[in-house]
């Protein structure tokens, strides 16, 4: 048994069968496509994680009574901009 009851003998046949229907360059940039929205999935993700940081460590220097750092207020006044 290979993947949920499809044997590898299976799979291969189906695969044969995309590759006739699709041709090997449709292939080639659909896999290209789904790379790059994936990275593109990790580089939002680990924005998103660094603003997330940056803001909680503000939160943190305000509450403290601490002066904010000078590199996020010039990240918040370009975001405004935006």
């Amino acid at each position: 048994m290979g993947f949920g009851g499809i044997s590898p003998v299976q799979l291969l046949i189906i695969f044969g069968i995309v590759i006739l229907i699709f041709g090997t360059a449709k292939l080639k940039n659909f896999g290209g496509d789904i790379g790059g929205a994936i990275k593109g999935f990790k580089k939002a993700m680990s924005d998103d994680d660094d603003k997330s940081a940056a803001s909680k460590k503000q939160t943190r220097q305000i509450e403290s009574g601490e002066k904010p750092d000078a590199e996020f207020s010039e990240q918040a006044e370009k975001e405004k901009q935006h």
